[in-house]
């Protein structure tokens, strides 16, 4: 694929007002009053089907009861580069605790057809270097990542400890022992000095609660627990040759139905796909990885790269940057690069440069609506295809052969955004505009606990620090920590996530900075013989100030979106200081950007000295 600007609408044939005035009522009639409560956790006939493992037996064993230095919660990529940092650092008394069977994460659960990651592999899977790897192809395919997780837990010796299909319950400091107690669901009473919160964003999923959803007799299941009994096939090789007879609905249209409505619609007798609200789906050039671009790389490729795409996808490209990337997470940085190179590049305030990028978001989806017209052969379908809301309201996809799924005869798509939802589902189906449909299965693909309450998201009943402080009560009107990674009241506790601090287009570096620093302090306080370490409250307090004293105020885009996890389904909170708020799923990043931000942690680190963190040492 060449990396030339995109051919998108000139401004002038676009009325932004009326598209601004379209996106404000395509939102509106999405708006629901139960925000995320909108969605249920799994309970009752489908508690099981969630909380089992549909891919590796349980073995049985022994609970256990010992001590050890550092317990890692979640065994994904922000796990796996957690024990990979503790190695770097001479750390090797810690466990990998999680409930499923392997490490992988999100890509051990998620097993669905047609699973890819779509994000740039060459970015996002870590240490291709230093493991001397290279993705077969641009978007690498999920047991392909799933494979390479399970390389790099062998390669760093994280099979040694960890625990697989056990569910953490509890985690309580002990302030006598100056150990945290974890309690799981197989009776293990493990005493970790530290832990490490690693579980990550996309391990809990979710059901959209509709009326009658247990009185279905049919199949049922969610993505990330694809039933291949049912469907036939496996997700290496997913012909789902058992649904040649069977009527099949799927609830959801982001990321995961993208993927899998392709082999639906191609498999099953009959397809019924419900959406509230289109994505972007642009085409995906999923190209090869080419050997003589492979011999030409230089040390240093991947973070260069990377630091590409974080300008490209959440910055500004500056003059002379060539979009190394090349995909529609760039575009729009790609796009109004050229139009600036060719003016010269004008020196342009802050706000003059968002308001051309503004210009070039309604260009760019008036694009993408266009598409959707040219490949969808029935009108009112291509209608409702279209989205109707700015280029990072919703996660921006790509696929080659979504849209063209609807064109078979067995296909329909049935848009319920009018009535927010399915109505019902019946023993033999479910309701849609005043209609029952009768179906063999329901599936759901409805996301996982992205923004939602804390206790949802991580799964782990009691979470308490000192004098029995629960996270869930001091987090209730927003985060407290320092660097996003400690917090005060919970002594030798770290976060791996979007909290607050510096914010990466790819997320597993992220993670792999954090991790590094937060191994950074774990060695520190070993080597100075400390009991345990934790931020002051008045250092916290002052990163929270700056935090937010130097922050990019989104309020008005988060609030203008669509309701989806981005925005915590449109959800206004409340905050400490009585200001509402929406909740954005990546937290709170440090405004002055991801290079200022590890600048301000090496600084840190180079001081030698600990800032803000309180030292505890035996007999003190």
């Amino acid at each position: 694929m060449s990396c030339e600007p995109t051919e998108v609408p000139p401004a002038e044939d676009i009325d932004i007002p009326a598209i601004r005035e379209k996106y404000r009522q395509e939102r509106d009639k999405r708006l629901r009053r139960d925000g995320q409560k909108q969605y249920a956790q799994p309970v009752d006939d489908l508690a099981d089907n969630y909380a089992g493992d549909p891919h590796m037996p349980v073995e049985p064993r022994d609970a256990l009861s010992e001590e050890i230095d550092v317990a890692v919660l979640g065994a994904g990529f922000s796990g796996i580069l957690a024990g990979v940092q503790l190695r770097k650092a001479g750390i090797s008394n810690f466990r990998t605790i999680d409930h499923a069977g392997d490490f992988g994460g999100v890509w051990y659960w998620n097993r669905y057809p047609g699973i890819q990651c779509d994000n740039d592999a060459y970015c996002y899977l870590p240490l291709l270097e230093e493991m001397g790897h290279m993705p077969a192809k641009k978007f690498d395919d999920g047991p392909d990542i799933f494979d390479y997780c399970r390389k790099i837990a062998t390669r760093f010796g994280l099979y040694e400890n960890a625990l697989f299909h056990t569910m953490v319950s509890s985690l309580r400091w002990d302030d006598d022992i100056k150990r945290w107690r974890i309690s799981t669901d197989r009776g293990d009473e493990i005493r970790a000095r530290f832990v490490i919160m690693a579980n990550g964003l996309l391990n809990i999923p979710k059901l959209p609660e509709i009326p009658g959803i247990h009185d279905f007799k049919g199949s049922m299941f969610h993505t990330a627990r694809w039933d291949y009994d049912y469907t036939g096939g496996d997700w290496r090789n997913p012909v789902l040759d058992k649904l040649a007879d069977k009527r099949v609905a799927l609830v959801g249209t982001g990321a995961t139905a993208i993927q899998a409505v392709p082999y639906l619609g191609r498999y099953a007798k009959q397809f019924y796909l419900l959406q509230r609200t289109p994505s972007t789906v642009d085409k995906r050039y999923n190209t090869p990885t080419d050997p003589a671009w492979v011999e030409s790389l230089q040390p240093g490729w991947q973070k260069a790269r990377q630091d590409n795409f974080h300008r490209a996808a959440m910055e500004r490209f500056l003059p002379g940057d060539s979009d190394l990337v090349c995909d529609f997470w760039t575009e729009l940085s790609r796009n109004l690069a050229a139009e600036l190179e060719a003016e010269g590049w004008p020196e342009l305030t802050p706000e003059e440069y968002m308001a051309r990028r503004e210009l070039m978001d309604y260009r760019v989806m008036e694009r993408l609506r266009r598409r959707v017209e040219s490949i969808v052969e029935d009108r009112d379908t291509a209608e409702a295809l279209k989205p109707w809301y700015r280029f990072l309201c919703k996660r921006p996809l790509s696929n080659e052969d979504y849209y063209e799924t609807f064109n078979r005869p067995n296909v329909e798509l049935i848009d319920v955004s009018a009535s927010q939802g399915i109505e019902a589902m019946t023993e033999k189906g479910f309701i849609a505009h005043g209609v029952e449909y009768d179906i063999d299965c329901m599936i759901f693909a409805s996301g996982f606990e992205v923004t939602s309450d804390l206790d949802r998201r991580w799964g782990i009943e009691v979470i308490e620090g000192r004098d029995g402080l629960s996270i869930y009560d001091d987090w209730a009107n927003g985060y407290k920590t320092l660097h996003g990674m400690m917090s005060h009241g919970f002594p030798n506790q770290f976060y791996v996530g979007y909290y607050q601090g510096g914010l990466y287009a790819t997320t597993t570096e992220q993670y792999n900075r954090q991790n590094q620093h937060i191994a950074y302090i774990i060695k520190e306080a070993l080597e100075r013989g400390a009991t345990h370490v934790e931020p002051s409250l008045d250092a916290q307090n002052q990163w929270l100030s700056h935090l937010r004293e130097t922050a990019i105020d989104n309020s008005d885009f988060v609030r203008e979106c669509t309701p989806s996890y981005f925005n915590n389904e449109g959800e206004k909170q409340v905050d400490g200081e009585g200001h509402e708020t929406y909740r954005f799923y990546l937290g709170e990043p440090y405004g002055p950007g991801w290079v200022a931000f590890q600048q301000l942690l090496q600084d840190w680190r180079d001081k030698g000295d600990l800032d803000g963190l309180v030292l505890e040492f035996t007999g003190r």
